[in-house]
């Protein structure tokens, strides 16, 4: 039986980012955001990221991309190798496919420039510590275009992946790739957003991937 006076459990976010002002400033207004963050740390460096995600474990890491010692793609990369349940949401000045695209291939679940409302970067937080990606679909669109360049003229597609999918699996993935979130999935094929959920779930392990965005890599055409 649920306790009605138990405390939910917060979610507990480190703030990687070398500006003084910028990383205390987040941690006072993350802190002042209904009470459902728990602000772990704040590393002002690559390295310290790394080595404050083994010491505090936090279910969610803002990173700043440009860090000394250790930048912030790199420090994504090695903390995910010990710690792949960790979600990482880059939070940057920069809006470059090359650096979009860099940060989301080392495993970031989510990218905010640093102008965002802090409200939507509490969002964005609560997101992806529930395990989903918060990319807008814009974002999403130019991951795709990144890879198309990238990708070898002669290299196969895994297109065939479809083939493994039923038609109401199909139709969903066609709509994730578009950057569609649950709900507006949910709205467009008058089904519930938990169904939709279970089904992204299904799709995801179907075609062996993590995230939404390495779903679409995997199946674009």
């Amino acid at each position: 039986m649920t306790d009605p006076h138990r405390q939910p459990e917060r979610i507990r976010v480190l703030i990687a980012e070398d500006q003084t002002l910028i990383r205390e400033g987040l941690s006072t207004l993350l802190g002042q955001q209904n009470d459902d963050f728990e602000i772990v740390g704040g590393a002002a460096d690559g390295e310290q990221a790394i080595e404050f995600a083994r010491r505090y474990r936090p279910d969610v890491i803002l990173m700043d991309l440009q860090m000394p010692r250790v930048d912030g793609v790199t420090a994504t990369q090695r903390i995910l190798r010990e710690f792949p349940g960790t979600s990482i949401v880059v939070l940057t000045t920069f809006e470059t496919n090359d650096l979009i695209f860099e940060a989301v291939s080392a495993g970031a679940r989510a990218y905010l420039l640093k102008d965002a409302r802090i409200d939507e970067i509490a969002t964005t937080i609560r997101t992806v510590a529930k395990g989903q990606s918060a990319l807008s679909p814009g974002v999403a669109a130019r991951i795709l275009e990144e890879f198309k360049r990238l990708r070898p003229r002669h290299a196969p597609v895994s297109a065939s992946v479809r083939d493994d999918l039923t038609a109401r699996e199909n139709e969903i993935l066609k709509l994730i790739i578009e950057g569609k979130s649950n709900g507006e999935i949910g709205a467009q094929l008058h089904l519930a957003e938990g169904t939709i959920k279970n089904y992204v779930s299904t799709i995801l392990e179907k075609c062996g991937a993590k995230n939404r965005t390495e779903l679409a890599i995997k199946t674009i055409t």
